[in-house]
């Protein structure tokens, strides 16, 4: 089962603020979910889970976007909040006085009613940027590291574009084309509509 609730606001690094709705995936069954993202405001999340046991909520990167409701969630859960350790930086510039509560790391298995998500690191939009592939579903939540037309956006600080191309490249066009996409903003795709399109990032960079 997976749930999907989009919330706003302002997405801010270097400097500068920008307006936008981002994904948050509920993953799990009818008795427990993990999170993945915690962006702008809890409460519709809360609303989603239903009283469901909050296995964990689990930030696919530091980007304050991402991050900015994970405190609050998991105090009205009681939930774990989980972050990649290269991203650390970044999460305590949103929460300075609270730390997440455990790492995650490459290959690492994430379970919630049934569903069972591989952690695979794949740094370049930020350093601890990381998908979660449901291979039993076929489904790969991608959040800003791959999006329907390209590879999520680099050039700012804790980011790299060669970086993000190799991840994309190794970790996530090596999976079933039929594979669906769900990203951290926007549509979803499938990574059969987005691998031909590599030669064209390559390009670009």
């Amino acid at each position: 089962m997976i749930d999907h609730v989009v919330t706003s606001g302002t997405f801010s690094l270097d400097g500068q603020d920008f307006a936008v709705d981002n994904n948050i995936w509920i993953v799990g069954d009818d008795e427990e979910v993990l999170v993945l993202d915690a962006a702008h405001d809890h409460r519709p999340i809360v609303e989603a889970v239903a009283g469901r046991r909050v296995v964990a909520v689990v930030c696919t990167h530091g980007h304050n976007d991402h991050v900015n409701a994970a405190t609050d969630l998991a105090a009205a859960t009681g939930a774990p909040i989980l972050l990649h350790p290269d991203d650390r930086e970044l999460w305590d510039a949103v929460h300075p006085d609270r730390s997440p509560d455990e790492d995650l790391a490459d290959g690492q298995i994430l379970r919630a009613g049934g569903v069972q998500l591989e952690v695979m690191h794949t740094p370049g939009h930020t350093w601890g940027g990381c998908c979660f592939h449901a291979a039993a579903e076929g489904v790969l939540f991608s959040a800003d590291t791959l999006f329907k037309g390209g590879p999520g956006a680099t050039g700012r600080s804790y980011s790299d574009r060669a970086t993000i191309l190799r991840s994309i490249e190794e970790r996530l066009l090596v999976l079933p084309e039929s594979t669906v996409v769900h990203t951290g903003h926007g549509d979803s795709t499938t990574i059969g509509a987005e691998a031909p399109h590599l030669p064209e990032w390559k390009a670009e960079s």
